[in-house]
């Protein structure tokens, strides 16, 4: 026994303590005795019985792996009790090994490593509690998450271009932090009055901005500020709404960012709030075509079209921006309907004529017939042909009606609306019953890109030639950018009346933070790695910087041809799902986020390509 633990029998007794009832010296030595020979028969009780060290080893050691292995069967003997303590120990030993070596494994692991372990872990749990048809618990078939190629990328080796990116990760941020202190929760931030800002487009469903920057976040390694988003998404995104919606705005920003979100994230909240809104945009089809209603009541079910489409028609660009995330639908929920419902809709156009080869902007989803014969590659038109090119690229180049149909579509355009100015300028005019409007929407400069992007799949005599008209078209909408006092470009330009690539009407010379001039500066850099694309890009960063970013965050100008900009006092949603990140993308290397594992949806929203599967035609396609 220490000898600390006899002082208090063996000191002297101050003052305080002495009295009558104080213990002499022979009373204290015949106490010691008394309490020595207590711990003694204790211990030995514990030494001497049978099983003495089985019972050590579950006081002092509490291992419940010991515990099952020293229960001794009915024919167990005293006799085998020695080798019994031995394998005991040794199993002892054998445990703390091998726990601390797993420690040490775990320690040197990467971040990625473990969360990829940590979502293998769930879903292993996922599919032991699935039901007898296989669902989980929200009625979704369980997925094995796989995470396809370059999610994340790497830092540029060039100093220049590793500073350019950093600078548009600040920029990200700035916008970010912005909205979540003045504006978190509401669909997108008034940055000069610092306060949220709510579109119809979205009736009353909240968080635009929140779910369109989701995917940004993570591909620019935020994952502090992802995790807050993903948090609010999983607490506070709410689609149980009595109220009207644009289901194109829906589709794109908030079914494309979840599930872009899912797919780079492996979390399933993503793909069971995707599921859940797409099953409510689902009766927007209920027309006698099957060519969805531009607005729905989530509720109801009710839908309609714009009041100002004309005859009541249906828009092109709407009802033909669809495709990719209805197939993904299909793809996470086990669910056909969704991918039947987008390829009915090609159905309906193969069976009409199409005026010169062109798709006018609107049909009448009663009739099945076209209505104003107005055709645009920019707004009402444009995404429609991308989703063309893109469904094909996504299916793993299986999807040839899709392919077909655009390569088709582009001939038609090239034909019947691309000009050049007097001084060179290659634009791509609209169509208005048979006569050429001579201006270009900035939204039409998306598609210098997506020519970039669908000319490797051209017939070999045309690839050289549509890589060309891309250059062309990126070329012109620079120039609409250069030619403004404030070097960003207005939503229109024209080139009539002696002007080139100037927007001539007051409505037209705005800008509200578009992506689409450097969608196409991205593209065309990683197919042509000319620097020229890098640069204009760079140049659009500093006029942003200048003339957008005000102390709450980024603004819109009404006026792009003042010397001073007059804020609109609007930062879009897009401003983070696509602008930030098509600049982000083009001062990163080619294997983030690489165009063979990817396809952007029009709001920028990467999702994977569907590989096929090319020994059994018949099975269906999968994720990568």
């Amino acid at each position: 026994m220490p000898v600390a633990t006899l002082l208090p029998f063996t000191a002297t007794p101050n003052r305080k303590s002495a009295g009558p009832t104080s213990f002499r010296l022979t009373e204290k030595f015949i106490l010691l005795l008394v309490f020595s020979a207590f711990i003694t028969l204790c211990f030995g009780a514990i030494f001497f019985l049978p099983d003495s060290s089985k019972l050590l080893s579950g006081v002092f050691f509490h291992s419940p792996a010991v515990e099952t292995n020293t229960r001794t069967g009915p024919d167990s003997g005293d006799s085998g009790s020695a080798g019994n303590d031995e394998r005991v120990l040794a199993k002892i030993r054998k445990d703390h090994e091998k726990a601390l070596l797993e420690a040490k494994d775990t320690l040197q692991k990467r971040p990625e490593e473990l969360n990829q372990e940590i979502m293998n872990d769930k879903a292993k749990v996922a599919k032991d509690s699935m039901d007898q048809d296989g669902k989980d618990a929200n009625n979704l078939p369980v997925v094995q998450y796989q995470r396809p190629p370059g999610a994340t990328g790497h830092e540029p080796l060039d100093p220049e271009t590793r500073d350019r990116r950093t600078k548009i990760k600040e920029m990200m941020k700035h916008a970010w932090d912005s909205y979540r202190r003045y504006a978190w929760g509401s669909n997108e931030l008034r940055p000069v009055s610092k306060q949220g800002h709510s579109s119809n487009l979205f009736g009353s469903i909240k968080g635009a901005t929140i779910v369109d920057a989701l995917d940004t976040l993570y591909i620019m390694e935020m994952f502090e500020e992802f995790d807050a988003a993903t948090d609010w998404v999983d607490k506070n995104l709410d689609f149980k709404v009595n109220a009207e919606v644009s289901v194109f705005e829906v589709n794109i920003r908030f079914v494309g960012g979840l599930l872009s979100a899912y797919y780079l994230s492996g979390k399933e909240v993503f793909r069971r709030k995707a599921v859940e809104l797409g099953e409510k945009l689902l009766p927007a089809f209920k027309t006698p075509t099957g060519i969805p209603w531009a607005l729905l009541n989530l509720k109801s079910g009710i839908g309609r079209n714009w009041p100002w489409a004309s005859g009541g028609s249906s828009i092109l660009a709407e009802y033909g921006t669809l495709h990719l995330e209805f197939m993904h639908l299909s793809k996470l929920s086990g669910n056909p309907e969704f991918a039947q419902k987008v390829m009915n809709i090609r159905k309906v156009l193969n069976r009409l004529d199409k005026p010169q080869g062109l798709y006018p902007n609107y049909l009448n989803p009663n009739s099945g017939q076209w209505g104003q014969h107005h055709v645009s590659v920019g707004g009402l038109g444009d995404s429609f042909y991308e989703y063309l090119l893109k469904a094909w690229l996504m299916s793993d180049k299986s999807d040839e009606e899709g392919k077909k149909m655009y390569y088709d579509a582009l001939q038609a355009i090239e034909t019947n609306l691309m000009r050049k100015s007097s001084s060179g300028l290659t634009y791509i005019a609209e169509w208005k019953g048979g006569l050429l409007e001579h201006k270009m929407g900035h939204l039409t400069c998306f598609a210098g890109g997506m020519i970039a992007l669908g000319a490797d799949g051209a017939p070999s005599d045309k690839t050289g030639h549509q890589m060309e008209l891309a250059a062309e078209i990126a070329r012109t909408c620079h120039e609409s950018y250069s030619r403004t006092a404030l070097k960003l470009g207005p939503e229109a330009f024209r080139f009539d009346g002696g002007v080139e690539a100037i927007a001539t009407r007051q409505n037209e010379k705005y800008f509200i933070l578009r992506p689409e001039v450097i969608e196409t500066y991205m593209y065309m850099w990683r197919f042509t790695h000319d620097p020229k694309y890098r640069e204009w890009g760079w140049e659009a960063v500093q006029a942003l910087e200048q003339h957008c970013k005000v102390e709450g965050g980024y603004s819109g100008i009404r006026d792009v041809y003042a010397s001073t900009p007059n804020h609109d006092d609007v930062q879009q949603s897009f401003y983070l799902a696509e602008t930030l990140k098509y600049l982000y993308l083009l001062f990163s290397d080619d294997d983030h986020l690489p165009f063979d594992h990817w396809v952007f949806n029009t709001e920028a929203h990467p999702l994977p390509v569907i590989k096929k599967d090319r020994t059994d035609p018949d099975r269906p396609n999968e994720v990568e």
